[in-house]
């Protein structure tokens, strides 16, 4: 069974950064594609970015290109989400999980809130 535990969110004013860490346990995720994920309050959750299982491949959405960058650690079991210039649309609770398709493996963690505000 595989656990998520997500930290690093906060405050911060626009234009500000912000380091997420997603930490797995349960289970040896380093040959999992794995992604980080976003649900602002009243809307579905949406993908933020995906990391291949060796870390040498990234995609992003047009939302997060540029300002987004994720990366991990397979030692650690973990995974990162690096969010510069900050914008309040980006005020959501994130996750990490790992993606098959339009779906996700495993349960959900916590998620860590994300609040981008003046």
């Amino acid at each position: 069974q595989v656990q998520f535990v997500e930290s690093g969110g906060g405050m911060v004013q626009p234009g500000g950064s912000l380091r997420l860490s997603c930490a797995a346990s349960g289970r040896d995720l380093s040959t999992y594609m794995m992604g980080w994920y976003r649900q602002a309050p009243g809307k579905q959750r949406e993908a933020v970015g995906r990391i291949t299982s060796g870390g040498d491949t990234t995609t992003y959405p047009d939302s997060a290109k540029g300002r987004f960058t994720i990366s991990r650690d397979n030692a650690k079991n973990t995974v990162y989400l690096q969010m510069n210039s900050l914008k309040p649309e980006d005020t959501a609770v994130y996750y990490c999980n790992s993606p098959v398709g339009r779906f996700v493996q495993f349960g959900w963690g916590p998620g860590t809130q994300v609040t981008v505000s003046s």
